[in-house]
């Protein structure tokens, strides 16, 4: 007879999973997150963010464990402690610069967990400075930064242009690098081992939980990673249709308190705990 392995720890994604559009954890679920913790289940998160980012979230959730920052790029904790740290090889970020040079796309390099960009006009960058929780610093040559960057994002609303560009990208260097869409407007270039599977396999380490007891939650495709690997995969209501087929559970949208609804709903059954 086979028995379904309890869930010791949960992974969340951040933007368009944990916080509503405008970017906030609603009382809903800071509440559901510090009853998992209650229950005895861990609570982290995983997010594409850099550090800074992410520090505001685990302040006000109070997690202590080790968060991933750039997709898994680095593993921290809230004192700033670094354990794992993957940056991406500079050839790389040289030729997807190149690949990139004629297209219409706005430029961010992440490094030193500074965010440098190429304009600072445009809603996605307002966005960012909530996202990032820091102004970005303007540059008109990345150069000098090709050989410690984080991550390197190109931005824009042309939505078939930019998946064109990932598909360029994937072809000239998707074996040395995780390249994948965090939004539908985001090209992210992270190293190789920065992608949300790696980053969940060492997270789980750190706790000392096996992935068949990991549930994560998540809303698009560069979650797919840690969605295949989990023991229980939930997509949220607002991701596209091939990341929730994906997924063995979706839960309402992040504007709906969809990780609150999958605590209560899916998670706590699974442990026999009473929402």
């Amino acid at each position: 007879m086979s028995t379904v392995t309890p869930i010791r720890l949960v992974v969340s994604d951040i933007d368009g999973t944990l916080v509503n559009k405008q970017k906030q954890l609603t009382p809903a679920t800071t509440d559901a997150v510090l009853r998992l913790e209650q229950a005895g289940v861990g609570f982290t998160v995983i997010s594409a963010r850099p550090m800074s980012g992410i520090m505001p979230i685990a302040d006000t959730l109070a997690i202590d464990a080790p968060m991933a920052a750039f997709n898994g790029g680095i593993i921290f904790r809230r004192d700033g402690s670094i354990a794992e740290h993957h940056m991406i090889d500079g050839d790389v970020v040289h030729g997807v610069m190149a690949i990139a040079a004629d297209a219409p796309v706005d430029i961010w390099v992440f490094a030193d967990d500074r965010w440098y960009a190429s304009t600072e006009v445009g809603h996605h960058v307002d966005s960012e400075r909530v996202s990032s929780n820091q102004a970005p610093v303007i540059v008109d040559d990345f150069s000098d930064l090709y050989d410690r960057a984080d991550k390197v994002t190109f931005v824009s609303d042309e939505a078939a242009m930019l998946a064109e560009l990932a598909d360029r990208c994937k072809a000239a260097h998707g074996e040395d690098a995780t390249i994948a869409q965090s939004q539908v407007y985001y090209l992210d270039v992270t190293a190789l081992a920065a992608n949300k599977g790696d980053g969940l396999v060492a997270l789980a380490k750190t706790f000392d939980q096996p992935l068949a007891a990991v549930a994560v939650l998540g809303d698009q495709f560069n979650d797919v990673p840690m969605l295949e690997r989990a023991g229980l995969a939930i997509a949220m209501g607002n991701a596209p249709d091939p990341v929730k087929a994906i997924a063995h559970q979706v839960t309402t949208a992040n504007d709906a308190d969809g990780v609150a609804h999958a605590i209560d709903t899916i998670i706590f059954p699974r442990i026999g705990v009473s929402a």
